[in-house]
C-alpha cells in the first residue's frame, strides 16, 4: 500500500504574515484615499501588514516578531516587483547599473523586514494590551 505524500503547511509565522499581508490591502487602499497621500501596495504591506500579523500572531501565541519580519518581506517583494513592473524595456542598461540595482534591492528587502519586524512587534504589544487574559500575552514581549 502506498502512504500519501506528506505535504507540509506554512508555519504559523508565515500564516500570521499573509494574512496580515492580505488583510493590509483594503487598508492601504483606504490611506490612498487620504488628501496628500502617497501610499504604495509594498509600503502598506510592510507596515500595516506587519501590525495585523504581529497582532494575529501574538493571538495565536506564536512570535509576533517572526510574523512582522515575514510580513515586511512580502511587502518589499511587492515593491521590487512594481518597480521592475514599471521599468522602460526599450531602454539599454549597463552592467554597472543592474550591478547596482540588485545590490539596492536587497537592501531595501532587508529595510522593509526591519520595519516589519518593528510593526510586528508592535502589533503584538497593542494585541496583549487589549486582550491580556487571552493568549496574546505568551509571546508579545
Amino acid at each position: 500500500m502506498v502512504s500519501p505524500p506528506r505535504v507540509r503547511g506554512l508555519s504559523p509565522a508565515w500564516r500570521s504574515a499573509l494574512a496580515g499581508a492580505l488583510a493590509s490591502l483594503p487598508a492601504t487602499a483606504v490611506l490612498n484615499w487620504l488628501p496628500n497621500s502617497e501610499a504604495t501596495i509594498g509600503g502598506g504591506i510592510m507596515i500595516v501588514g506587519g501590525l495585523v500579523a504581529g497582532g494575529a500572531a501574538a493571538v495565536r501565541s506564536t512570535d509576533p516578531g517572526a510574523a512582522g519580519l515575514r510580513a515586511g518581506l512580502l511587502g518589499g517583494v511587492v515593491a521590487a516587483l512594481a518597480f521592475v513592473v514599471t521599468l522602460d524595456p526599450t531602454s539599454a542598461w549597463p552592467p554597472s547599473r543592474v550591478a547596482f540595482w540588485i545590490v539596492s534591492g536587497g537592501v531595501v528587502l532587508c529595510l522593509a523586514s526591519v520595519f516589519g519586524l518593528g510593526c510586528g512587534r508592535v502589533g503584538g504589544w497593542v494585541a496583549s494590551a487589549v486582550a491580556p487574559d487571552s493568549k496574546a500575552g505568551a509571546n508579545a514581549s
